[in-house]
């Protein structure tokens, strides 16, 4: 049997976004970072249970520029990168409205949640 998730959302908070463009958003936070580093920010702050794989990640963050959510950027200051085919990527205003409306809907599964304890 299929289940669906249900309409969690008011008609004012952003679209919502899939796991993997949740997951990138969450590590790129405030900074600036290249794919292999916001793979690495995920693994190492989830102590390795989250992973992503680089297909996954670049064409997850094709999609997050594609919407406005993310756009590329100089390197960080103070970063050295040698290599000119490396890309950084930030959250945008609107990335960080998702990112919080997100972040609201699973504090609400969290509390739906609480029924088991």
């Amino acid at each position: 049997m299929k289940y669906s998730w249900p309409e969690m959302r008011l008609p004012s908070d952003p679209e919502p976004v899939a796991l993997p463009a949740y997951q990138i958003l969450l590590a790129l936070g405030p900074d600036a970072k290249h794919g292999y580093a916001i793979m690495q920010d995920l693994a190492d702050r989830s102590g390795g249970r989250l992973r992503l794989l680089p297909g996954t990640l670049y064409s997850t963050i094709k999609k997050l520029l594609a919407d406005g959510l993310v756009e590329e950027c100089h390197a960080p200051r103070g970063t050295a990168s040698t290599d000119a085919r490396r890309r950084y990527y930030r959250v945008t205003a609107a990335g960080r409205r998702a990112v919080q409306a997100e972040t609201a809907r699973a504090a609400l599964f969290v509390k739906l949640a609480k029924v088991f304890d």
